[in-house]
């Protein structure tokens, strides 16, 4: 008896840490495996989302209707993947489009590239483009991805569009032949 070799105690320690192992998963399974089942009826019910998350991307307004953007080009300097595109044109007093100099003649953002990072919302200086809360972007070419100015700008203030629809129309012009002598 005294030639029987004896087991290690490691290697009895170690089974036992296996088991030990075995039965945590179990006990992690079962109760999952018993819990009530949660289900979300996606199209009719979304789930909420954080207060600071980060979606697609809108183009603010004053509330008299005039845009926020400057067309400073700062965001498209922000952008770590170059997704924004800002051309810039000079206001006149004629046709006033921002309460600066210059407006964004053309903003165009490639929903493709952009990594949703909201360096773009930090580096404007007037607080012009926001990322919402919308995240269901899908659709059904890669064209459709760049977002222009149209796209991207919010809708006027009531207000506004009720004095702009209110505002009389110039006269067409009359039928041919008269007004001829």
């Amino acid at each position: 008896m005294a030639d029987e070799p004896k087991k290690p105690e490691r290697e009895n320690q170690s089974v036992l840490d296996d088991i030990g192992a075995l039965a945590k998963g179990l006990k992690t399974t079962l109760g999952e495996y018993f819990s009530p089942q949660v289900t979300t009826e996606y199209p009719e019910e979304k789930s909420p989302r954080s207060e600071r998350y980060r979606g697609r991307h809108y183009l603010r307004r004053y509330d008299n209707g005039l845009e926020r953007c400057i067309g400073c080009e700062l965001c498209a300097a922000a952008c770590p993947v170059g997704c924004i595109l800002v051309i810039a044109a000079e206001n006149s007093d004629e046709n006033r489009v921002s309460p600066g100099e210059r407006y964004a003649k053309t903003y165009e953002i490639n929903m493709l590239r952009c990594i949703f990072c909201g360096y773009c919302e930090e580096a404007c200086p007037v607080q012009a483009i926001v990322l919402g809360p919308e995240y269901e972007l899908s659709d059904t070419s890669r064209e459709k991805f760049i977002y222009t100015k149209e796209k991207l700008l919010e809708p006027l203030p009531p207000d506004v569009q009720a004095r702009l629809d209110s505002r009389p129309h110039p006269d067409p012009l009359p039928p041919a032949g008269e007004g001829k002598t």
